[in-house]
């Protein structure tokens, strides 16, 4: 049985591609680029245990911005691979 392991390379050129269409979706804050949702915890969880207290908190923004960092991302990724 062959295990396949998790592609680093992938993951982080989705995250960069994530980070700069959000960049480029502020950037054009009043044109189509910015529209998308947001979904998550709109307030953060907390749990006290009296002698530590530990705050969750989650929240993902897409926009077409971001749809086209992670496409340009990955169209990178096939031609460095």
């Amino acid at each position: 049985m062959k295990v396949s392991r998790v592609n680093w390379v992938v993951i982080v050129l989705v995250l960069i591609g994530f980070v700069i269409g959000r960049f480029i979706g502020t950037y054009f804050e009043e044109s189509f680029l910015n529209y998308g949702q947001a979904f998550g915890l709109n307030s953060p969880i907390e749990l006290d245990l009296g002698f530590l207290v530990l705050t969750f908190g989650f929240k993902i923004q897409i926009t077409i911005a971001s749809v086209i960092g992670v496409t340009l991302a990955l169209l990178i990724y096939r031609m460095i691979r």
